[in-house]
C-alpha cells in the first residue's frame, strides 16, 4: 500500500486548506485512515481518524470543531479539511492506515501499518 498526501502550503491565520491522501494497492475501503502531524524536533501528534466506512470519526481536542476528516472509498482517498487555521497548526501532516478498520479507544496508540510521505502546512500570523 502506498499513501500519497498532498495539498499542503502556506496560508494566513484564519484560512482553510484541504489535504487529500490518495491510496494505491491494498484494500483501502477496509482500513481506518488517520492524520497525524509533526513539528520538527517534536513528537508526532494524532490529529484525526475515520473508520473504514466513514461512520466513526475522532479528533484531537486541539482541532475539534475546526478540522473535518472524511473519505471517499471509490476514489481511495481520505481528506482533512482544515478551517480557522492557527499558527500552531503549522506542521508536516502525515496520513496513515490502520488495517484493523474499526475505531475506538485511543487512536494515538494504534499500530498504523502504512504511512504517507507528509505534506507541509505553514500558517502565518
Amino acid at each position: 500500500v502506498q499513501l500519497q498526501a498532498s495539498g499542503g502550503g502556506w496560508v494566513q491565520a484564519g484560512g482553510s486548506l484541504r489535504l487529500p491522501c490518495a491510496a494505491s494497492g491494498g484494500t483501502f475501503s477496509s482500513y481506518a485512515m488517520a492524520w497525524f502531524r509533526q513539528v520538527p524536533g517534536q513528537e508526532r501528534e494524532f490529529v484525526a481518524i475515520v473508520s473504514w466506512n466513514g461512520g466513526v470519526t475522532l479528533y484531537a481536542d486541539s482541532v475539534k470543531g475546526r478540522f473535518t476528516i472524511s473519505r471517499d472509498n471509490a476514489k481511495k482517498t481520505v481528506y482533512l479539511d482544515m478551517n480557522s487555521l492557527k499558527p500552531e497548526d503549522t506542521a508536516i501532516y502525515y496520513c496513515a492506515a490502520d488495517t484493523y478498520g474499526v475505531v475506538g479507544g485511543d487512536p494515538s496508540t494504534y499500530e498504523y501499518e502504512y504511512w504517507g510521505q507528509g505534506t507541509l502546512v505553514t500558517v502565518s500570523s
